[in-house]
């Protein structure tokens, strides 16, 4: 070996080793924790029918967004939805809060909003099994000191991103539980 050459397999011996270390250490990590790949052939169901969606608050059009939620949801986690499907799961949202978490000069300048849903999953035998009280796993907070415009557009952008969250977590629920 030249001395090039013997220096350059003396480097690369190190790294290799830091490197194959590195992804044992990944894998033990992973594999320990509880999460777990699963592939769609593992998926408890191919294709669900989403039912109604009832808003039981004074919210209005927040079934609607749910109901979007939920069908971009299963469709990424790669559960088809469809009307002939066996599986339905329906909702009905029944909270819808605004609480103020800061003010500034007696104006609210920071929000936070909790929407709670309760979930039905029938199977195709007729069996329902019922989930209570999702909501959001993340807390959703805005800020609006501006114009009542202002207020409202991100109130609904919020409103929103809670709906997308509550999809996440009831599809999770039922794919992965």
């Amino acid at each position: 070996m030249t001395g090039q050459n013997k220096a350059f397999h003396l480097e690369r011996t190190p790294f290799s080793v830091l490197l194959l270390l590195a992804s044992c250490y990944f894998l033990l990590t992973v594999s320990s924790c509880g999460y777990q790949i699963h592939n769609r052939a593992a998926l408890p169901f191919k294709a669900i029918k989403i039912g109604k969606i009832e808003n039981k608050t004074l919210e209005p059009k927040l079934q609607d967004r749910l109901y979007t939620a939920l069908t971009e949801e299963f469709l990424k986690q790669g559960v088809d939805v469809s009307p002939a499907a066996g599986y339905k799961i329906s909702g009905t949202i029944h909270q819808f809060d605004l609480r103020v978490l800061s003010e500034k000069s007696d104006v609210a300048a920071d929000y936070e909003l909790i929407i709670k849903a309760d979930f039905t999953l029938t199977d195709p035998s007729g069996k329902a099994k019922e989930f209570k009280n999702i909501t959001s796993p993340f807390i959703i907070s805005f800020s609006g000191t501006g114009p009542l415009n202002d207020l409202i557009a991100s109130k609904e952008l919020a409103s929103e991103q809670a709906m997308k969250d509550m999809a996440m977590e009831i599809v999770a629920s039922l794919i992965y539980r």
